[in-house]
């Protein structure tokens, strides 16, 4: 037993003297950080052509003027056809079969909301 505590502590102190010796602050070099380095250095470009937009780009061009609205030569005889003519009575005659139906449509629209709710159905 006594051989088996010395072998033990004689293999620690070598782990520690090992330990101590390698735990020194020795720089590492980052092996990736350097072939990444060299990667970015050693990279050109390809050198692009004076004409690669060709095809690419639509030459531009500016659109029409517009052209300055144009009044009526004889606006004064416009105005007084305009003030002559008589105004449609289409909303009249809509509003008119509108009302007439409207007191039916009130009596359904409280007829339905008197109705009873739908019950809801149980999904399974």
């Amino acid at each position: 037993m006594s051989t088996l505590l010395r072998q033990a502590t004689n293999a620690a102190r070598q782990a520690s003297r090992v330990r101590n010796f390698s735990s020194s602050s020795v720089a590492r070099k980052d092996i990736i950080q350097d072939l990444y380095l060299r990667e970015i250095k050693a990279y050109k470009p390809a050198a692009i052509a004076k004409d690669a937009h060709v095809g690419v780009v639509k030459s531009y061009s500016l659109p029409p003027a517009p052209k300055p609205p144009v009044l009526p030569t004889d606006l004064a005889s416009e105005l007084a056809a305009y003030e002559s003519s008589e105004p449609t009575l289409a909303s009249r005659a809509a509003a008119q079969e509108t009302s007439g139906e409207g007191e039916s449509g009130a009596e359904e629209f409280l007829a339905f909301l008197e109705q009873d709710l739908p019950k809801p159905e149980a999904h399974h």
